[in-house]
């Protein structure tokens, strides 16, 4: 069976890389552009660093920002409604996954109205054609969601999390600059940052995981564990690192897929608000070391490239709990909760655990789970 591998056509990186936005556009010959972002984004002037350069360009726009951090289907149906008034050709989303998310979503219904109910578009949905191009300018190092198939849409009504995989849906063109992510505060970072190590680490246990994915993958982990640190307080090095190290973890599990840290992660989204990012990495380190009999060696190259010195002379357990331990150390470092007891009611873990069960990422976990197992290992970050 062959291993297909998806990626943007164009991808620009490092500071002052917004300007491409405009180029893009004119050469593609687009003329008017649909801007998805959120309302904060907006409200402090991050937005405006790229309506700046489609302005300076003439070029026309249309700014859409009802869009919450756990974007919801009624986003996406509004989003769907003012693109059709507003003539536009193209979308501009410019945020972190929750902009990025609503946009494919609106650009898959646009040319696919057959899929008009956003619950018909979970899992793998069969679409024929393209979204609507969409230019992805990200404003957090950590969701990757500007080179990836993925997304996810909120259904309110069930307090759950749709996982869209959608080869259709993957912007044209990724414009990845540190100087858009440079007013994250603190909490953001981190969270997002650890959202990315999630992905790396994730990407690289999972069961479709093969040597092209595993290569993006340690080289992310690599990356990020170097630069999470400096990016929390906001230096250049940090910035810039985080910028790339996301960039390259979504290019790699984009094409091979997740495990049961994000499936028991999203419900928490969906019933809790909880930031993707801080569930992420709070649960991370425990299905580790619940997945770690699955794992052959790899936890020795993960301790690796998260600095851990002399792995080549531990013994098995040695390695697991010095990769284990280096994602605890960081998360710790960067100011992550190490257990759930503020986010979750015990009385939700059923419901949670059928969630995470039913939730499109649990297959490619490498140890085949329950949903008792599952239950299990909520209660057991309480």
């Amino acid at each position: 069976m062959a291993n297909r591998f998806i990626l943007n056509e164009t991808s620009y990186h490092g500071k002052g890389a917004v300007s491409a936005v405009a180029e893009e556009a004119k050469n593609r010959g687009f003329k008017k552009a649909f801007v998805c972002s959120d309302p904060d984004l907006v409200k402090f002037g991050v937005t405006k660093k790229v309506t700046d350069v489609l302005d300076a360009a003439s070029l026309p726009y249309e700014l859409y920002s009802d869009i919450k951090p756990n974007p919801t289907i009624e986003n996406v149906q509004h989003g769907v409604e003012e693109f059709k008034k507003s003539g536009a050709d193209y979308i501009v989303a410019i945020g972190g996954g929750s902009s990025m998310d609503t946009a494919k979503a609106i650009g898959i219904i646009i040319n696919n109205p057959e899929f008009a109910d956003v619950r018909s578009l979970e899992g793998v949905a069969p679409t024929k054609k393209p979204s609507v191009p969409i230019i992805a300018v990200p404003t957090t190092a950590g969701t990757a969601a500007e080179v990836t198939i993925n997304y996810v849409i909120t259904d309110a009504e069930k307090d759950r999390k749709m996982v869209c995989v959608d080869p259709h849906d993957i912007p044209i063109v990724a414009v990845v600059d540190p100087d858009m992510m440079s007013s994250m505060p603190k909490g953001l970072t981190a969270a997002t940052g650890m959202d990315a190590l999630t992905h790396a680490i994730e990407g690289y246990i999972t069961k479709g995981a093969w040597t092209l994915s595993d290569m993006f993958h340690l080289k992310a982990i690599e990356i990020i564990s170097a630069s999470l640190r400096g990016a929390v307080e906001n230096t250049a090095e940090g910035r810039e690192g985080m910028a790339l190290g996301q960039y390259i973890a979504g290019m790699g599990f984009s094409n091979v897929g997740l495990g049961i840290v994000h499936s028991m992660a999203h419900p928490l989204g969906a019933l809790y608000d909880t930031p993707h990012g801080i569930a992420n990495a709070i649960i991370l380190p425990t299905v580790m070391e619940y997945n770690a009999p699955m794992t052959g060696e790899k936890y020795r190259d993960i301790a690796k490239a998260m600095g851990v010195k002399g792995t080549e002379n531990m013994t098995q357990d040695e390695y697991r709990k010095a990769a284990v331990d280096a994602v605890k150390q960081l998360a710790a470092d960067v100011g992550i909760p190490s257990d759930l007891k503020a986010i979750v009611k015990a009385e939700d873990i059923p419901f949670l655990a059928q969630s995470a069960y039913d939730d499109a990422c649990r297959p490619g976990n490498p140890r085949d789970t329950s949903v008792e197992e599952l239950a299990e290992l909520y209660r057991s970050l309480l």
